[in-house]
């Protein structure tokens, strides 16, 4: 029996049977996270930015631990006696000299996937190229090798990979189905080379899911060309919520509208339709720095114990809140004003990345 041990291996030669990608509701042993560093991408907001991160430090480290990386060791003292200050439990903070160049840990940061058999390593990070969303800003270099580093840090396996895929453009329901967009998945500036049979095979191959059910497009103002996490979002394995625009006159009320209706057509792998959830969009009054920000109350993040909602001090905030408290009722659902932090082109979901327990 061979036990495989850490290291960086090439998927080509890299055995993944029983390997799968948990619900993003299943036990954490911690969060990911990237201290805001990119005077580029807040150029105006970028105090409140971080204010934001503190928030979500003291939300989460009651339950699990964060990995906060900072880039560099020169700033190191300054944001950990500013979170010491703060409500948030240092016991399970832990603050990683990573080089970075940017804050979006969801689509450049390891992917994990973990298995119970025995002789393999339980738990995986996937490292897929990270091309900045179709080399739209640079650099990007360092943001492409933080999943080694977070291995390496972990001790656990990194499988390199010659696939574009980001965090943030996938959804898992922890029982076969993954959910994305075509407008980001088949887009040209991503794997121009490959077919979506093929896509999906790697899908299913590296991920462990056994169906991709396809969205069509994203919200007005993502930059990153359809992300589903902006949209439609598994809160269990049967159950869809998505984003809706009520407002027929604005540029998303057709493609929300489009997906809507193609939710209603899947099917879970037993054959049964999905439980689908309408989830209000913010009004459109977020104007940022690069014009209009791409605002979802669906960019929410599930921790253990917690669920984090992007607010935006919009008239939809509490009815969002209140559509997702009904969807975990045993976890605590907190609003986290993020109009700041979206002006960056962004929200929670967007700058985290959980790592499973074993």
């Amino acid at each position: 029996m061979s036990t495989t041990l850490p290291g960086v291996y090439q998927a080509d030669s890299f055995d993944f049977s029983g390997y799968s990608m948990p619900a993003e509701w299943h036990p954490h042993d911690a969060t990911w996270l990237v201290w805001p560093v990119n005077i580029e991408t807040w150029p105006e907001h970028m105090e409140e930015a971080r204010q934001v991160y503190v928030q979500m430090i003291e939300a989460l480290t009651p339950h699990e631990r964060v990995y906060l990386l900072i880039g560099t060791c020169e700033n190191a003292e300054e944001i950990r006696g500013r979170l010491a200050a703060s409500k948030a439990n240092m016991a399970n903070l832990k603050i990683c000299n990573i080089p970075v160049n940017d804050s979006w840990v969801r689509d450049a940061g390891p992917i994990f996937v973990k298995t119970t058999q025995p002789g393999k390593a339980p738990l995986l990070a996937h490292d897929f190229i990270f091309n900045m969303w179709g080399d739209k800003y640079r650099p990007y270099d360092q943001d492409d090798l933080i999943p080694e580093h977070a291995a390496a840090l972990l001790q656990v396996p990194c499988v390199k990979h010659s696939m574009v895929l980001e965090g943030g453009s996938i959804d898992v329901n922890g029982n076969g189905t993954l959910l994305t967009t075509r407008q980001c998945l088949l887009n040209p500036n991503r794997n121009p080379a490959l077919t979506q049979k093929q896509i999906e095979d790697n899908l299913k191959k590296y991920l462990g899911v056994q169906q991709v059910l396809w969205l069509e497009e994203g919200i007005d103002g993502d930059d990153t060309d359809g992300h589903v996490d902006d949209i439609s979002r598994f809160v269990n394995s049967r159950t869809i919520v998505t984003a809706v625009e009520a407002n027929k006159n604005d540029a998303n009320y057709g493609p929300l509208r489009l997906n809507l209706e193609k939710l209603t057509t899947f099917r879970d792998l037993d054959g049964r339709p999905f439980d689908v959830i309408e989830l209000p969009m913010p009004e459109r009054m977020l104007h940022g720095p690069f014009g209009r920000s791409p605002a979802s109350y669906a960019n929410f993040y599930i921790a253990n114990n917690t669920v984090l909602v992007p607010i935006y001090s919009a008239p939809n905030d509490q009815e969002a809140l209140d559509i997702l408290k009904k969807c975990f009722p045993d976890r605590n659902v907190i609003g986290i004003e993020c109009t700041a932090l979206v002006n960056g082109l962004g929200s929670i979901h967007c700058v985290t990345q959980q790592q499973p327990r074993l």
